[in-house]
């Protein structure tokens, strides 16, 4: 399994297993397939109503826990330094563990500085090793560094052959940030499994569209955390790892970038309404 260190000197795997929106009637056996799989990275979220399950999860798998990367994250109702702070006990609770491998602010708003200085103090205190972002723009990024102690280890955004992020890319690197991507395959939009140009990539290699999706946001440099509930699909994913994109393959990708979100603009402000009033418990 390849790896990242990120800048804290934590190792973490370029390759883990995502849980957004599976149920979680379903999410325990999908986790523990993946861990079957080689998988050793689970990307949950309190907001995903399943950190429950991956705890089950992980217990039943046999896998010893320090073995495995486990991601959850704090949704916007608990942006604040108070609320965070409850927020991360909680999904410990939930989860089962003693400790979190990498807490991200899901979303860019709210309290984002309280929060932040709840999850800084939460490192202090041996509940999480990591602390990064999702979604953040790079000033929202910039805002946090320059006001806090602790640099974001990871911004975990939307990034896929129609979304590539170069500029973002380029801003991650040069603080020292991995970008980790979610939507990999475009949640099938674009009819990405059919597309030409990737799947004559695909036929040159022998391997899938999906694979080669996720070795060409690998070999850029991007973490991944793909998300099936098919047991041939999910091993299909991990194994990326046997082969390589050359230069053709790379540029014939980029030329795919339409540099537009197919899904939410972050800074479109109903779209902060909307998000900023989803509650996900009482």
């Amino acid at each position: 399994m390849k790896t990242a260190t990120l800048n804290n000197g934590i190792t973490m795997p370029m390759l883990g297993f995502g849980v957004y929106q599976i149920a979680p009637e379903q999410t325990e056996a999908a986790v523990v397939g993946a861990l079957q799989s080689g998988y050793r990275l689970i990307d949950t979220a309190a907001a995903y109503g399943n950190e429950e399950a991956v705890g089950r999860a992980i217990r039943a798998s046999g896998v010893p826990r320090d073995d495995v990367f486990i991601t959850t994250k704090l949704w916007v109702q608990d942006a604040g330094e108070a609320a965070a702070a409850k927020a991360i006990d909680t999904s410990l609770q939930k989860l089962g563990l003693d400790y979190l491998d990498l807490y991200l602010i899901h979303q860019p708003y709210g309290d984002v500085h309280g929060a932040w200085r709840a999850m800084e103090a939460a490192v202090q205190a041996g509940k999480i090793r990591a602390i990064g972002v999702s979604n953040f723009h790079p000033d929202r990024v910039m805002d946090l560094m320059l006001h806090n102690r602790i640099v974001p280890a990871v911004n975990q955004i939307e990034t896929h052959p129609f979304y590539q992020r170069e500029s973002e890319l380029a801003f991650h690197r040069e603080h020292g940030i991995l970008t980790q991507s979610w939507a990999s395959f475009a949640e099938g939009q674009n009819d990405i499994f059919k597309h030409p140009v990737l799947s004559a990539i695909a036929a040159k290699h022998g391997k899938s569209v999906a694979q080669v999706i996720l070795r060409w946001l690998n070999q850029r440099g991007i973490a991944v955390i793909p998300k099936s509930v098919t047991p041939a699909r999910v091993l299909e994913n991990a194994q990326i790892f046997d082969f390589e994109l050359d230069a053709q393959d790379m540029a014939q990708i980029a030329a795919l970038d339409t540099g537009k979100s197919l899904f939410l603009d972050h800074r479109d402000p109903e779209r902060v309404k909307w998000l900023s009033g989803m509650k996900i418990h009482d």
